[in-house]
């Protein structure tokens, strides 16, 4: 992991020169600043999200060049018919979700739940079913999760769940696709839109009351992750790992 951050640091602009490196969920949030990472590093980088207008809003942020694909991400037809067009990639990383709602379980809507794993935890299979085989030799997949897994609160037993899911899901795709390199970045609390279901002042609220019990005193930003998801596409001897950037809210 040094030798990559010191070369992160002497050479950053080629990093990645030439590399396809595909974002679900890039339009926005941490898939947003992993893509803009990406590019920055010299990849050649393709967003995809299910809706245009984001898609287009987000080439106008990303080089010349950058490529944006409007697709359902919780539809395996539409994925597989994603993967068909794109064609061969180097690095896959997946950080598409839905707002996040917190929830007591007995005020818990099931239905919605479900459509939230759908995306989030069926969502990640599906991509990492049909990018598999596109994928070339020294290539890697990147999956997203949570700190909340780990250490759950009151109201999170569907986000609690679903982060877990995705951390087994990490190890096992690891030893599935072997030789594809297969890793996580754990999230702490940031500022993206997965928040956008609060009203804006109780959402500043809660990113000042999270943030002051963190060891870092504030909440993440999207570029604060955006290193370990480039660390995760060029540590060639990392996988099965699960990254935590959390601001050290597992401590506290």
């Amino acid at each position: 992991m040094l030798k990559i951050i010191i070369d992160m640091g002497n050479n950053r602009e080629n990093i990645l020169a030439g590399k396809i490196v595909v974002v679900l969920g890039g339009t926005s949030g941490l898939g947003l600043a992993a893509a803009e990472a990406a590019a920055k590093a010299g990849a050649l980088v393709t967003v995809v999200s299910s809706n245009q207008q984001k898609v287009d809003e987000a080439l106008t942020i990303l080089p010349e060049g950058s490529k944006g694909f409007a697709t359902d991400l919780g539809s395996e037809r539409q994925i597989a018919q994603l993967f068909e067009e794109i064609g061969e990639l180097d690095h896959l990383v997946f950080t598409a979700g839905d707002s996040l709602k917190f929830s007591d379980l007995p005020g818990l809507n099931i239905e919605e739940a479900k459509q939230s794993i759908n995306l989030r935890f069926w969502g990640a299979v599906m991509a990492a079913k049909h990018a598999a085989r596109v994928i070339r030799t020294g290539g890697s997949i990147t999956l997203t999760t949570g700190a909340l897994g780990q250490k759950p609160r009151k109201g999170t037993v569907v986000i609690a769940a679903m982060a877990s899911a995705i951390d087994g899901l990490t190890r096992a795709l690891a030893v599935e696709l072997a030789p594809v390199r297969v890793n996580a970045v754990c999230s702490g609390t940031v500022r993206t839109n997965l928040l956008s279901s609060m009203l804006e002042a109780d959402r500043e609220v809660f990113f000042s009351q999270v943030g002051s019990k963190l060891l870092t005193g504030k909440v993440g930003d999207p570029k604060d992750l955006a290193e370990a998801y480039l660390y995760l596409m060029c540590g060639s001897f990392t996988t099965g790992q699960i990254i935590v950037v959390d601001g050290g809210s597992l401590l506290v």
